[in-house]
């Protein structure tokens, strides 16, 4: 490791950045490296320029990978080469305005029932029934697992704990999913092939992300559905459905843990009540045509 990648790891440490934030951002430092061929201590702000006209016009990187190249690079030169070029305020990613997909109750059910492999279902099921981003779900911890007041202590982005309420049923299944491995540590630990998941002594790791973006890759395959979903669906789908059956909006704002309300907002867009007001509202003012 040199000396420059060493310092900004411990400048991200300082600021306390999650373990995948550090990776984001030392792989985009990474990649301009290699496009310069040199230390970036050696990089001109003119340089840098011309990297980025590169991602937006050459590449033409969609607005996320950009927002993190900037977030990783800027890092590295303000922080921990004490930079101030003006050029890493100037970059400022297109803002794009999507709507989530959400799949129906019905769907998320027909989706589930489709993952064959006992520990990725279950996983899957909880990350749906409890409304959790991916990091979230597959790295739950038997003691985060409150089964006196039925609900899960989540460790939630940027460092942001909040408890969610635990179904019953879901309660139950992960009972039974744990008497088939009995880690100490892991809800979710990676299934082995020779089934003895848990030896004494061990921790092992919780499933990968890859692993169960793929699962649910192909439960979605083989249920049929043309939908553009992914794991992330099971959250939208979540706040969806919660709305659509009389929960507050707070409520699940602080449910999802959403710092912001407005973020929380974007679900009313999605229910099905507010579709189908607006539809019969259209239809009486176009009735007459």
């Amino acid at each position: 490791m040199t000396r420059l990648r060493q310092r900004m790891v411990e400048d991200m440490e300082l600021h306390g950045f999650a373990a995948r934030t550090q990776e984001a951002y030392l792989g985009v430092v990474c990649q301009l490296a290699r496009y310069y061929q040199k230390s970036p201590d050696t990089i001109t702000e003119e340089e840098l320029r011309q990297y980025f006209l590169h991602l937006v016009n050459v590449k033409k990187l969609a607005r996320a990978s950009i927002t993190i190249a900037l977030c990783g690079i800027k890092f590295l030169y303000e922080h921990t080469l004490q930079q101030e070029w003006r050029i890493l305020d100037i970059v400022r990613p297109k803002q794009e305005k999507r709507l989530p997909v959400v799949l129906s109750q019905e769907e998320v059910r027909a989706v589930l029932q489709q993952v064959r492999i006992p520990t990725y279902r279950a996983c899957l099921t909880t990350i749906y029934a409890c409304g959790l981003r991916l990091s979230e779900g597959r790295c739950l911890q038997i003691p985060d697992v409150d089964s006196a007041r039925m609900l899960l202590h989540i460790h939630g982005k940027a460092k942001k704990d909040r408890y969610v309420p635990l179904p019953t049923g879901i309660l139950s299944m992960l009972r039974e999913l744990w008497k088939t491995h009995r880690s100490p540590v892991w809800v979710f630990p990676i299934p082995r092939r020779d089934k003895i998941w848990h030896r004494p002594g061990e921790t092992g790791v919780p499933v990968s992300v890859d692993a169960v973006q793929s699962a649910f890759r192909h439960a979605l395959k083989r249920t049929g559905i043309s939908k553009r979903a992914h794991v992330h669906t099971l959250r939208h789908s979540y706040a969806t459905h919660l709305l659509e059956n009389g929960i507050n909006l707070r409520v699940i704002q602080e449910l999802l843990g959403h710092r912001s309300p407005a973020t929380t907002a974007i679900y009313t867009h999605l229910t099905a009540e507010v579709r189908s007001e607006a539809v019969d509202s259209i239809n009486r003012l176009m009735r007459d045509l």
